[in-house]
Formats: C-alpha cells, sequence, structure tokens
C-alpha cells in the first residue's frame, strides 16, 4: 500500500507489516523505499501501454546538504527518470500562488509543510532573504502527543494527533473554542481510556513549533533593506503548503510580525503548480533549477 490506503494503516497493522515514512523532514530518509514510492507514482501517471521515462522536477528545501541533494538525484533516477532536475520549494511556491516576483518590488512567501518551513523575500527573480528550519506540522503533531503524555498520561499515536490537529487545532484564539473525545493508552495502567481536549489546550500543545515558525519569518525580514521592508508592509505575506490550513494561522503571525497575511487560495498544491510551470517552460526558469549534470 502507498499514499493514503498506508496512512490510514498507521498503528493499526500487525507485527509482520510495518508503515514507514520514505521522507522525513522533507529529505529522503530510506532511499529503498524511496525509490518504490516514487516508481509506483510513475506507474501511475504513465499512459497505458506506454513505457516511457520521465523528466522529473522534484521540489526541495532550501536548506538541503549536498549530500541529500545527491540522494535525490540517485534516488528518482533509479526509480526511472531519465533527466531529474531539483529546485527549491520556496521558489516553486512563489510561482504557484501568482506573486510577481520578476518585479522591482518585495513579495514574500511562507510554505508551511509536514516536514519543514521554508520563507523567503523575492524581488527581481531572486531571493533577498531566505529561511529554512526543519519545523512543520509534524513537530505539531509530535507536541501534541508529548502534550497529552505530561497532562493527561495518556500515549496516542501522530495519527490521532493530526486528528486532533484538524478537528479542533488553531494557532490564534477561536470566535467559538472547540473541543473533541479521543482515546489512547493510560500510561499507568496500560489501559485504554477517553479524554476530551479544547482547542486551547491544543493551542497550548502547538505553541513551540508556532513559536520557531515566527522566529523563521522574523529571521528573513531582519535581513530586508528599508525599501524592501516598506514594500512588505503594502504587499505582505502569503501562506501555502497543509500548515496554511490550519485555523487563524494567518491572524497568528500578522500579529507576531505586522504584516498583512493571507493564505494561497489552494494552499496545498501550491509548490506542485508552481513546478508545472517551470516544467512546461524550461528556458525560462531553468537558471532556478539544479541538473543531476551539476556538480552539487
Amino acid at each position: 500500500a502507498v499514499g493514503h490506503l498506508a496512512k490510514q494503516m498507521e498503528g493499526r497493522t500487525p507485527e509482520r507489516l510495518s508503515v514507514v515514512r520514505p521522507l522525513r523532514d522533507g529529505v529522503i530518509a530510506d532511499f529503498e523505499l524511496c525509490e518504490a514510492m516514487l516508481r509506483y507514482f510513475f506507474r501511475k501517471a504513465r499512459p497505458p501501454g506506454k513505457r516511457l521515462r520521465p523528466r522529473v522536477l522534484v521540489g526541495t528545501p532550501g536548506g538541503i546538504t549536498p549530500v541529500e541533494k545527491r540522494a535525490v538525484f540517485n534516488s528518482v533516477h533509479r526509480a526511472g527518470a531519465s533527466r531529474v532536475w531539483i529546485m527549491p520549494e520556496v521558489k516553486a511556491a512563489s510561482i504557484g500562488v501568482g506573486l510577481p516576483i520578476a518585479e522591482p518590488t518585495a513579495s514574500m512567501v511562507c510554505r508551511l509543510g509536514a516536514g519543514t518551513t521554508e520563507t523567503a523575500v523575492m524581488s527581481l527573480g531572486d531571493n533577498v532573504a531566505a529561511t529554512s528550519i526543519r519545523t512543520g506540522g509534524d513537530r505539531m503533531d509530535q507536541a501534541i502527543v508529548d502534550y497529552l503524555r505530561r497532562h493527561y498520561s495518556l500515549r496516542i499515536g501522530q495519527t490521532t494527533a493530526e486528528r486532533l490537529k484538524l478537528d479542533i487545532g488553531s494557532a490564534f484564539p477561536l470566535d467559538e473554542e472547540r473541543s473533541v473525545e479521543l482515546s489512547g493508552i493510560d500510561s499507568v495502567t496500560g489501559l485504554p481510556r477517553r479524554v476530551t481536549i479544547t482547542s486551547e489546550e491544543a493551542r497550548d500543545a502547538m505553541a513551540d513549533p508556532l513559536q520557531a515558525i515566527i522566529e523563521s519569518i522574523k529571521a528573513a525580514l531582519d535581513h530586508c533593506s528599508p525599501e524592501l521592508a516598506s514594500d512588505l508592509v503594502h504587499n505582505g505575506l502569503v501562506l501555502c503548503g497543509g500548515g496554511a490550513l490550519l485555523r487563524g494561522i494567518d491572524r497568528f503571525i500578522a500579529e507576531q510580525t505586522g504584516l498583512p497575511v493571507r493564505a494561497a487560495a489552494d494552499p496545498l498544491t501550491a509548490v506542485a503548480r508552481g513546478l508545472l510551470v517551470c516544467m512546461e517552460d524550461l528556458r525560462q526558469w531553468r537558471h532556478w533549477m539544479h541538473s543531476s549534470e551539476e556538480d552539487v
């Protein structure tokens, strides 16, 4: 099983089976399984009866190391690609959300992913300032797991924590706070137990990852000139990635930075849409890409 079907099995498999994540913190954690996953996706995308070797453009975190870059190239090639390029995700996101990145004015985008948070200020077609931290939705899920273990002596899995985050999670106080009942294992007795968790508690649990994201955004702003900062006061910050769907994340970041903040229209697909634009016009966007033939 791959993708959503495998995710549904997480925490519910017998001993002979295990659910694994080939990618962690935005980079490859298991090479063999990553290649198997990519081969599966290539087969699904391939027209029936055709044996094509696709050209592949991969979005990568800004803080990726040369060793991690080489791992991406090797895995995608071995999975069946004929040619591989990589491109920073935050640049692809800026294209995907339609920012005027080629104009002489500052545009700012923040991609809140599962494993990483990428922030960039762009002007005249390139980065002016950028930050990348390995904090994202997965860290928020783990923070909820740790909070329930400390405050309720209750053990839950990351899948349950993610569901709680989606159901009642927020970064900013809600007009009408929510609550949800969830089940786990009592750390003392080892028996199943139910507890009721409020949205205020979920917000407290995620405070540290959220603060790390704020510090990353402020670090990018610190590298801006006064003229660029003035532009951002008017143009604001655009959020994309799955984390942009967290309730109140735009109001939370606006309060902490003083900038107008909005979520992209379709934040989950912003990077993919940007990569597609680049693949359709390789000549225009080639300067933002690295190929496997180049020294990384």
